[in-house]
């Protein structure tokens, strides 16, 4: 019952315009790569995916961009830099087909969500986008307030 409590106190970090800027095609959950007392930040909820970012560098993909701040306890040492490049970890499979994606013109990665799974692995969940246009987000918009009001009758 303890072990239930925890799990939903867990963290989620999103990326709310994310969603608002880009049109979503393809979703994928990554491993990320973290050093020291990052996962402790992560945990506490300290972190923030405002203008993230995914690239490729070596055949490797990478989030930039993603701010984990540093640990209040870590000692000067041993704490990690905030907005360091953080490695993503993908099949080969999936790499090749994301590089392949984000070669055709108005595609990009970006990064949604941040959360801690049910093994207490660090994920990122990640998404292949394309740039709304103005008139798409003014949709959006309409949308949104359609939705509210249904909500509130």
């Amino acid at each position: 019952m303890a072990k239930a409590k925890e799990k939903n106190r867990l963290p989620q970090i999103n990326n709310k315009k994310a969603s608002f800027e880009y049109e979503f095609l393809e979703q994928y959950d990554t491993g990320v790569v973290l050093v020291g007392t990052e996962i402790k930040s992560l945990r506490a909820g300290k972190a923030s995916l405002q203008d993230a970012y995914c690239y490729f560098c070596g055949g490797e993909l990478y989030l930039r961009g993603m701010n984990i701040a540093t640990y209040f306890w870590a000692s000067a040492w041993s704490s990690h830099e905030p907005m360091r490049d953080r490695k993503l970890l993908l099949t080969r499979k999936e790499l090749r087909h994301l590089a392949q994606a984000v070669k055709t013109k108005g595609l990009t990665i970006v990064a949604t969500k941040v959360f801690i799974n049910d093994g207490g692995f660090a994920k990122v969940h990640i998404a292949l986008a394309r740039g709304k246009k103005e008139f798409d987000k003014r949709a959006s918009i309409k949308e949104k307030d359609i939705r509210r009001e249904m909500e509130r009758e």
